[in-house]
């Protein structure tokens, strides 16, 4: 058995949200549990009952009721989630909109702070709102945004929300190529953006990117510019443009929130787009409103006196679900820059000064703050902190350790994972039991989550792939533009028939319930056959004090698939023979022989995507010669540049290619 990092104690169990869901389901059902994988186990077998009671525990507020939970859950993809009820997303997210309690911090790097109270929040929604109605912005219009992550980009995600448009966003820092490729897709008629913003202390005018970006999408009839680090009067130079103030409607005397179907649209989020043009999701209101208040509330234990900030922009997933946090009545605290300007301590001390109680990171950012030899707890009085969510990839066994030994040794740590199709979570925290070393918790309440063999069957105890073996009402109602539901069909159910499968490799342990995460199953390596995740090797390879990060891929050589692995060194180290040494040998000691890669080489960078996840799929393109399609979804396209000029070197008899002084 892994290694219990932290264990609740039975005040914090007893006080917890997932307890009063439990008590709940005693009290209205009879039902008691002996713990959490009993309730897990009842809330699939029964799930219309379960995602009933979840209705109830939350309150949602509707106009009318629905009919059934849900209509037939036999339909995958299809099935219809609580036909005949009418609500409206914003107006759930603003319970507390009358209240002089804070509903908003924002923090920018530049040392902006501003505060929106519920009641000034929710002023400005409806003063947002009514100018959209006037705009004429009906149910079911698109808007979009290109924004940083502001109070003005939450403002308008739920004014939208509230006249019934269906919502997409991507943040100022991707080019205008990109966000075209996103945003066009869907056809908006409004675009948000922002006149300027900083990053590492270098300011950045948007006005001339934005002005490109409404050029290109044709259907955009109006430019609205919220003020942030950016020039005021260069607005007026863009067509159709208008300062967010100038656009704002007065106040209204009363504001009705549209009330729409729960399978009303209510966001498009958007896939990578690493294999070619991003993948349009279009996702619910009743769905994420849901399943977000579950993952948020239950799971996180979330509630109206906690503080929360994650580290993120709105092209991630991350930024819609934080949103949501608004709904449990918690604060949200907006960071907008990078969280390590001027020094590494920065957004620690924010932490410390907004005594936040939520901080949501990556593993990237985690394995860095460890590279880097940063002890957070040493710089910023963390007291009020007692729950960390990280999520992005996989974290390795030594960046769960790191948070316990080097940020706070009580916490609830809740390494979540699930991803942009779901805007929501397959696996997270579970505040009722221990935190194991390298292991999420628990499946999500209400989730059939699997993992299956090659065969489809389900494994425990060894890696197979995530997959979902019934609906839930996260999931896409639908691709855009996917009028036959072919492209849906093909991104989830042609390798499993019957089960959603996700693109995760995992191992789900018998003995506590709690779920490995290994990688994405297409950069899974199969040296001589054998199936090895790639966050097994960077696990390994980040214990090398030299190594900054590094990447792995399979080569098809001779029959066979080799293992390369690229490693990006810290400033002032470079790659040498003792190095490599070392490596091989922690992977050799620590993982398996079968792990040890072939060629070891140096790169100054290692391919992202926007949202900072590593994208070895582009790597192994071009090591096979495969065209690498759409590299604006990349944060550093160049780099591949550089991998591509290793070809002929790779493609050399292994003699030939041993012998140069690139090889390891």
């Amino acid at each position: 058995m892994r290694e219990i990092l932290w264990r609740p104690s039975e005040a914090r169990i007893n006080a917890s949200e997932m307890k009063s869901f439990m008590k709940q389901l005693e009290e209205r059902r009879g039902l008691t549990f002996s713990g959490y994988r009993e309730l897990h186990q009842w809330s699939i077998d029964n799930p219309e009952l379960f995602w009933d009671e979840l209705w109830f525990f939350f309150d949602i507020i509707t106009s009318r009721h629905y009919d059934a939970v849900v209509d037939d859950l036999s339909k995958f993809p299809g099935a219809e989630w609580f036909p005949g009820a009418k609500l409206n997303y914003a107006e759930n997210m603003l319970r507390d909109r009358r209240s002089d309690k804070i509903a908003i911090i924002f923090r920018g790097e530049n040392h902006t702070r501003r505060t929106l109270t519920w009641r000034e929040l929710r002023d400005e929604i409806e003063r947002l709102a009514t100018s959209m109605r006037a705009e004429g912005i009906e149910p079911g219009d698109t808007v979009a945004a290109y924004m940083p992550n502001m109070p003005e980009t939450i403002i308008a995600m739920l004014a939208a929300s509230a006249v019934g448009a269906v919502w997409c966003s991507c943040a100022t820092d991707i080019g205008p190529t990109a966000a075209i490729d996103r945003l066009g897709q869907i056809e908006p008629k409004l675009l948000f953006t922002v006149d300027g913003y900083t990053y590492k202390g270098r300011p950045f005018d948007v006005t001339e990117r934005a002005a490109e970006v409404a050029a290109g999408i044709p259907s955009v009839e109006r430019v609205i510019f919220a003020h942030y680090a950016g020039d005021r009067d260069q607005v007026r130079a863009v067509p159709n443009g208008v300062g967010w103030d100038e656009y704002l409607a007065a106040a209204p005397e009363s504001f009705a929130y549209e009330q729409l179907p729960a399978s009303h649209p209510l966001v498009v989020m958007f896939s990578s787009g690493t294999t070619g043009k991003p993948k349009c999701m279009v996702q619910s209101q009743a769905g994420l409103l849901i399943n977000q208040l579950k993952e948020i509330s239950l799971h996180h234990d979330v509630t109206e006196k906690d503080r929360m900030l994650y580290i993120t922009t709105c092209s991630w997933m991350m930024w819609n679900w934080m949103l949501a946090a608004l709904g449990t009545g918690c604060s949200l605290v907006l960071f907008d820059g990078n969280p390590s300007y001027p020094d590494t301590s920065a957004i620690w001390k924010i932490l410390e000064e907004e005594q936040v109680t939520l901080f949501g990171l990556s593993a990237s950012y985690i394995h860095a703050l460890m590279a880097e030899g940063f002890v957070p707890k040493d710089h910023a009085d963390l007291s009020h902190l007692r729950n960390i969510s990280q999520t992005g990839s996989a974290l390795s066994a030594a960046g769960f350790k790191y948070v316990y030994d080097s940020i706070k040794s009580d916490l609830h740590f809740c390494s979540i994972a699930g991803g942009t199709d779901i805007n929501g979570c397959f696996c997270l925290g579970n505040p009722l039991e221990p935190v194991y070393s390298n292991e999420l918790q628990c499946i999500g309440l209400g989730e059939p989550v699997k993992a299956f063999n090659d065969k489809g069957e389900t494994v425990f105890d060894e890696q197979g792939e995530l997959v979902c073996t019934f609906p839930i009402p996260s999931m896409p109602i639908y691709f855009w533009d996917d009028a036959d539901g072919q492209k849906y069909h093909d991104a989830y159910f042609d390798v499993f028939p019957g089960a959603w499968r996700h693109g995760d490799y995992i191992e789900i342990h018998s003995d506590t319930g709690g779920v490995t995460f290994y990688g994405r199953s297409d950069s899974i390596l199969k040296p001589s056959g054998v199936r090895i995740g790639t966050s097994e090797i960077y696990a390994q390879v980040q214990k090398v004090d030299e190594v900054q990060d590094s990447l792995a891929v399979g080569q098809q050589y001779e029959d066979d698939e080799r293992v390369i692995l690229f490693v990006q060194m810290k400033e002032g180290e470079v790659l040498t023979a003792d190095v490599a040494k070392r490596i091989r040998a922690e992977l050799r000691r620590n993982a398996s022989p079968r792990h040890v890669p072939k060629l070891i080489m140096e790169t100054n960078d290692i391919p992202k995507t926007l949202n900072g996840k590593i994208v070895e799929s582009a790597v192994t393109n071009i090591l096979h010669r495969r065209k690498v399609t759409n590299r604006d979804a990349l944060q550093n396209p160049e780099i591949l540049d550089f991998f591509e000029s290793l070809l002929p070197l790779l493609e050399a008899p292994e003699a030939e290619t041993m012998a140069s002084e690139l090889v390891f």
